[in-house]
C-alpha cells in the first residue's frame, strides 16, 4: 500500500489531534467505513486495512452494523486523553484526581455518544456547591475532553453547555498585607527565611520558585533575579522542572533597598557555588510548604494577619508593583502570567487600595474638627 502520505492504494489512514490513528476505506457499497477502533500506530492501521481488504476479495466482506465510534467509552477515551497530553507533573496529577473523584463514577463506562447536554447538566448540579473551584475544574476538564473528541470525529457536538460552569469567582478576598504588617512578619521570622519573606513580597515570587532559586540565579551586580525553574510535591514526590508557561521564566529586579539584605543573606545563609540553594532546609534540601507554614503562622499572628496566607504576599507583592502605575504588560512581566486577567485583578485591587487611602486622607481632616 503506497502512495500519498496517509492515502494508500485502497483506504485511508489519518492521525487524529489526539495522536491516535484513524482507518477507513471505500466499501464495495460505494459509502466510506471507518474502523470500529483508533490506532496507536500506523502499521496497525495498514494491517487493519489488509484484513479488510482480503475479505472484500474473498467475498466475505459484510458492513458493519452501526458506527464503530457509538462504542468509545468516556473512561476509555479519557484516560487516552491524559495520557496523551504534555502535562506537568502536578497538573497530570490534578487532573487525574478530578477524573477518579469526579467524573468517571458518573460518566466512566457510558459510551460517549450516550452524554447528552441534560446529563451533563444533572451532573453538573449534583456537585457539591461548597467546592465551587473544584466543581468549575471539573466541568472544565469534562468539556476540554469533548472538545478533543468533536475534533476527532467521535461525536458530532459538545454535550458540555452548562453556562458559565467553568469559571469560579474567588471565594476569599485577599487583603495585602500592609508595609508595616510586612515589616512585623519579616521580624517575626527566623533569620535564615526573612529574606524569602521580603522577596516573596516585593518580588511577588511563587513558593516553588523560591524554594528552588540557588545562588548562580542572583545577579547581585545587575540586581536581579532568574526564574528559570520551580519546584513541585506532587503524591509526596519532590519534582524540579521549568515553570508551568514560558512566561514564567523571567528575570525579576530586586528592589534596591532589598539588596544588602540579599547580599547578607547570600554570606551567612548559603553555601559556595552557584547550585547552593537560596533557601535551604536543615537537612539541605529544597524546602517544603508545610516547614515555612509553622513558622509563618507564628509571624502572621505576631501581625494580627491570621488570614493571611505565605501565598498571599505574592499578591501584596503584585499589588506593590500595580500602585507603582505599572501597565498590564509590566505586571504579566514581573508575576509571569500569560493571559491579563490575573494581572488586571491587581490593578483592581490596588485602585480599591488607592480610594482606601483616600478615605485615610479624609478622615486626617474630619478627625480634626
Amino acid at each position: 500500500m503506497a502512495g500519498k502520505a496517509g492515502r494508500r492504494d485502497w483506504g485511508f489512514v489519518r492521525k487524529l489531534p489526539s495522536g491516535r490513528i484513524q482507518a477507513s476505506y471505500q466499501g464495495p457499497d460505494g459509502a466510506r467505513h471507518t474502523a470500529p477502533n483508533t490506532f496507536g500506530a500506523r502499521i496497525d492501521a495498514d494491517a487493519w486495512l489488509v484484513g479488510v481488504r482480503k475479505q472484500i476479495d474473498k467475498g466475505e466482506w459484510k458492513p458493519a452494523t452501526g458506527r464503530a465510534d457509538d462504542e468509545i467509552r468516556f473512561g476509555a477515551y479519557a484516560d487516552a486523553w491524559l495520557a496523551g497530553r504534555d502535562l506537568k507533573p502536578r497538573t497530570r496529577a490534578h487532573y487525574r484526581s478530578l477524573l477518579d473523584a469526579r467524573l468517571l463514577p458518573t460518566f466512566g463506562h457510558q459510551r460517549l455518544a450516550d452524554i447528552s447536554p441534560a446529563a451533563v447538566r444533572l451532573w453538573h448540579s449534583s456537585q457539591d456547591a461548597t467546592t465551587p473551584t473544584m466543581r468549575a475544574h471539573a466541568y472544565a476538564l469534562l468539556r476540554t475532553i469533548f472538545t478533543m473528541a468533536v475534533a476527532d470525529e467521535v461525536v458530532p457536538s459538545n454535550p458540555c453547555r452548562v453556562a458559565g460552569a467553568g469559571t469560579t469567582k474567588r471565594a476569599k478576598t485577599i487583603r495585602p498585607a500592609t508595609l508595616a504588617e510586612l515589616e512585623t512578619i519579616t521580624a517575626a521570622m527566623p533569620e535564615r527565611l526573612q529574606a524569602m519573606v521580603l522577596i516573596a513580597a516585593w518580588g511577588a515570587l511563587r513558593f516553588g520558585e523560591l524554594a528552588e532559586l540557588r545562588r548562580g540565579d542572583i545577579d547581585v551586580k545587575r540586581g536581579l533575579i532568574r526564574i528559570r525553574r520551580g519546584v513541585v510535591r506532587v503524591n509526596g514526590e519532590v519534582l524540579v522542572g521549568t515553570p508551568k508557561t514560558t512566561a514564567g521564566q523571567r528575570d525579576v529586579n530586586i528592589p534596591p533597598h532589598l539588596m544588602p539584605m540579599l547580599e547578607e543573606h547570600l554570606r551567612l545563609y548559603v553555601a559556595p557555588g552557584k547550585d547552593a540553594l537560596l533557601f535551604p532546609a536543615t537537612d539541605g534540601r529544597n524546602y517544603s510548604p508545610s516547614a515555612l507554614d509553622w513558622h509563618f503562622r507564628r509571624a502572621r499572628a505576631a501581625a494580627g494577619r491570621p488570614d493571611l496566607r505565605f501565598h498571599d504576599l505574592r499578591h501584596t507583592g503584585a499589588v506593590l508593583a500595580a500602585s507603582t502605575g505599572a501597565t498590564l504588560a509590566e505586571l504579566m512581566a514581573r508575576l509571569g502570567h500569560t493571559s491579563p486577567a490575573a494581572a488586571l485583578r491587581y490593578q483592581h485591587a490596588a485602585a480599591d487600595r488607592d480610594r482606601a487611602i483616600a478615605e485615610a486622607l479624609s478622615s486626617l481632616v474630619t478627625g480634626r474638627n
